[in-house]
């Protein structure tokens, strides 16, 4: 896997490049969907993880393992059309959509720390992997 640190150039236009695309991952017909995910997110039974992709927080119901399911296999789909434009791979595309997933959570909510281990978001920053742009 190529190094963003290695190549800031080409990570500054993924990170851009990102943040757009990311916008618009949910559809105007998920509202359920979406209000689902606020409150698993809200109850702590789904976190961001370092990889780009939403995790399952411990022993969930059938119904939230499912949600992100879908969630993720919507993110993949995101992160292959996005990286193939930008002559990334997938992997770099959605780490650094993970640093910014991570970056964002509010004080409360879940995501994977450093160690691998769920972390809940204090007041303070959370960890983020020091590669992170």
């Amino acid at each position: 896997m190529r190094s963003l640190i290695e190549k800031p150039v080409a990570a500054a236009t993924l990170a851009l490049a990102m943040l757009a695309g990311l916008g618009m991952a949910a559809p105007a017909g998920a509202q359920s969907r979406g209000e689902a995910y606020a409150a698993a997110k809200a109850q702590g039974q789904v976190g961001e993880q370092r990889n780009g992709y939403l995790g399952v927080v411990g022993d969930q119901s059938a119904d939230v393992r499912s949600m992100v399911r879908d969630i993720n296999n919507k993110r993949r789909s995101i992160y292959t059309s996005k990286a193939a434009s930008l002559s990334s791979t997938i992997d770099e595309y959605a780490f650094t959509t993970a640093c910014r997933l991570i970056a964002e959570t509010s004080p409360g909510e879940k995501y994977e720390g450093l160690d691998g281990s769920w972390k809940t978001r204090g007041s303070g920053a959370p960890e983020r992997d020091p590669k992170c742009p």
